[in-house]
């Protein structure tokens, strides 16, 4: 099922091309026909196919994929459309989340403010160890979406949460792109400080600009990140 939706991510199967047969699908992996037949019912789920009887898979549009679901994560991150697809993840958490700041300021409870202080020691801790050590990077990585799910769940609101969880979790599997660990404690931390403080004070106004100013600094990671893959393909290009 992987090899399929990379290849229908990379566009090797465009919208409208008709997937193989089971049986065929069956003899190309080496597997049964019942295993055939979930593979397709597999991508049917994640919107990459529409299948109708007798006429067997047509590939969908990109506007019909998960976006959410980690497999078609995974293979549009490994595509020439990485950087596009990793926008709009931050532009989705710049929506939720700015707003998101300010109902904590307002509704966040004494319990809320401990959960918060305690992610951003959590992330303290991570980054004063050796950057670029694989444990400290994903210590710091999950304490980091910790404290915006923690911002989240001050809100109080639980529809919120459940709209914020699958972008947090398609940001958890891009994180490579988006990490600095060279600038945590002179940019990311205090940044997450001044979030907090702002939510601990009341101060709705502040929280989300706070919040505003930290993605905008994400999403500068990202155009630095798009630059250097560029700058890279190119290199590779005149040395070819």
């Amino acid at each position: 099922m992987r090899v399929l939706i990379a290849d229908i991510v990379a566009g090797v199967l465009q919208p409208g091309d008709r997937l193989p047969p089971e049986a065929d699908l069956a003899r190309r992996f080496g597997v049964s026909r019942g295993v055939a037949r979930e593979c397709v019912r597999g991508l049917e789920e994640r919107g990459l196919v529409a299948v109708k009887h007798g006429r067997g898979a047509t590939v969908l549009a990109d506007t019909r994929w998960d976006m959410f679901d980690l497999d078609v994560i995974a293979a549009s991150l490994q595509g020439s459309r990485s950087t596009r697809v990793l926008e709009e993840y931050l532009e989705c958490r710049r929506v939720l989340e700015i707003s998101a700041a300010g109902l904590a300021a307002q509704r966040a409870s004494q319990r809320d403010l401990v959960a918060l202080s305690s992610t951003l020691e959590r992330m303290a801790a991570a980054a004063s160890e050796a950057p670029g050590t694989p444990s400290a990077e994903a210590r710091y990585h999950d304490a980091d979406i910790a404290f915006h799910r923690a911002v989240i769940d001050a809100t109080g609101n639980r529809a919120l949460g459940g709209m914020t969880e699958p972008v947090h979790r398609a940001l958890a599997a891009a994180r490579v792109p988006l990490a600095r660990p060279e600038q945590r404690v002179e940019r990311s931390l205090p940044e997450h400080r001044r979030i907090l403080s702002a939510i601990a004070a009341g101060d709705a106004g502040e929280a989300r600009a706070a919040m505003r100013d930290h993605l905008r600094t994400v999403e500068r990671y990202l155009q630095e990140y798009a630059r250097e893959s560029r700058t890279a393909v190119r290199e590779h290009e005149e040395s070819g």
